[in-house]
């Protein structure tokens, strides 16, 4: 009994380990490639050296909830308050201040649903909104900006969109032959000209008159077919305000 009392006294005597509270960084960056707990929590201490995750591109998408199981085995406790879901660890030094984005702290960023090959055309159903502390520079907050043009290069899976993972689909080829057409107040007019660079539909191009050898500036509309004259201001306009509103 005396034993069994000794150890009792000893176990309310030896205070518990307690995990120490974290909180997640404004601006979470990483500089090498090797995503650590520190580079992700203010207040890590030692276990800030902690690795956590791998970063190949110019920012990767992690799970909110691996991320904090991997800070609870390093005896650290992120509460989580706002409810992320995943966090964006960005390439470069952190500058340690705060984003407007990541002022607000739960920030809704869409994400590839799948991963896609250079050149193709992205669907409604290739994006998914997520939950992430910060939103990747140039993110499209509107599905339709991205929905319909091309993937510049291969997207993996789970990663926040950029403005720079799309572009428009090319409509022409450079030295395609292309109908360059001219519409104004009844007056319409068509020439056979060579593409002299690839555009998608609504980007400005130069064409040269296969007969006259001239060198003009068209705007593609479609598939080999190019127009000049107030149809094609018009048709830059357009362009111009969709990709303002990204």
């Amino acid at each position: 009994m005396k034993a069994l009392a000794a150890l009792a006294a000893l176990l309310i005597a030896t205070p518990a380990l307690a995990a120490t509270p974290v909180t997640l960084r404004a601006d979470v960056s990483d500089a090498d490639g090797i995503v650590t707990l520190g580079e992700i929590f203010d207040g890590a201490g030692a276990a800030g050296r902690t690795p956590v995750a791998s970063r190949t591109g110019a920012s990767v998408m992690l799970n909110a909830q691996v991320v904090r199981a991997a800070a609870a085995r390093a005896g650290l406790d992120w509460a989580n308050a706002e409810g992320l879901r995943q966090i964006v660890v960005r390439g470069g030094a952190s500058t340690g201040a705060a984003t407007p984005a990541a002022a607000r702290g739960n920030v809704d960023v869409l994400t590839w649903a799948r991963s896609l090959s250079a050149g193709e055309i992205v669907q409604p159903q290739d994006l998914v909104w997520a939950k992430a502390a910060m939103a990747p520079g140039g993110a499209p907050n509107d599905p339709d900006a991205v929905v319909g043009l091309a993937a510049r290069h291969a997207l993996r899976a789970g990663a926040a969109i950029t403005g720079q993972d799309v572009a428009g689909v090319m409509a022409i080829k450079a030295n395609d032959l292309v109908t360059v057409t001219y519409d104004n107040e009844g007056v319409s007019l068509s020439l056979q000209a060579k593409a002299m660079a690839g555009g998608a539909v609504g980007e400005t191009i130069s064409v040269q008159n296969v007969t006259s050898k001239k060198i003009v500036q068209a705007v593609v509309v479609g598939p080999g077919q190019a127009a000049v004259g107030p149809a094609a201001e018009q048709l830059k306009l357009v362009r111009g305000s969709r990709y303002a509103s990204r």
